[in-house]
């Protein structure tokens, strides 16, 4: 479970300059229209009911708790500035069955970056052990059908597409379960929107 370190049940949530008041952290690099719109149809047409309300994306930072919101967005912010636009190339799928009923697409450019950034970001206030070694990928297909999954590898072997990576959505976890962008951060920038110093 998700909460604020030392809040018990039926306290009020932990509340900061920024405004966040949620328990628990995502960062995510989002996919451009009209790639994006072209992913979400995919993925629905493989019966995965998250199509609709979960835009494709790059994960990042999976649900990662984050008891101190101000020096979370602070190392956020910290790190956005210094990294560089980049560019990502999806090509073919890959699966993480039979371990998690996922099936994606593989980045063959941008693998590193992301590798890299993800590092950065799980540092300081949003440090901890992951269940799983960190690969990124966008998903096309999870938790359907074993007929879903197959037609998904099967139907996007050939696909390819590319697109530049300007900046990450770091979400809170709500109380309704559902993830809210608390802001976008565009890579280079400082927080008033300012092209930050090179080097």
């Amino acid at each position: 479970m998700c909460a604020p370190t030392g809040q018990t049940s039926g306290a009020a949530p932990a509340t900061s300059r920024s405004g966040l008041s949620g328990s628990c952290v995502g960062i995510t690099i989002p996919i451009p229209e009209p790639l994006a719109g072209d992913l979400e149809a995919w993925r629905a047409s493989f019966g995965d009911p998250l199509a609709a309300v979960v835009p494709p994306h790059i994960t990042l930072i999976t649900t990662t708790p984050a008891s101190d919101w101000d020096a979370t967005i602070d190392h956020v912010r910290a790190v956005a500035r210094q990294q560089r636009p980049f560019e990502v190339r999806l090509r073919s799928t890959g699966s993480f069955r039979p371990v998690s009923p996922v099936v994606f697409l593989n980045l063959v450019e941008g693998f590193d970056e992301c590798v890299d950034l993800h590092a950065k970001l799980q540092r300081g206030p949003l440090e901890r052990d992951l269940d799983f070694p960190f690969h990124p990928h966008v998903t096309v297909a999870h938790d359907v059908s074993e007929a879903g999954m197959d037609a998904a590898v099967e139907e996007l072997h050939a696909f390819e597409a590319s697109f530049e990576v300007r900046s990450m959505g770091l979400y809170e976890h709500v109380p309704s379960g559902l993830w809210k962008l608390r802001e976008e951060l565009h890579f280079g920038q400082v927080a008033d929107g300012s092209e930050a110093a090179a080097g």
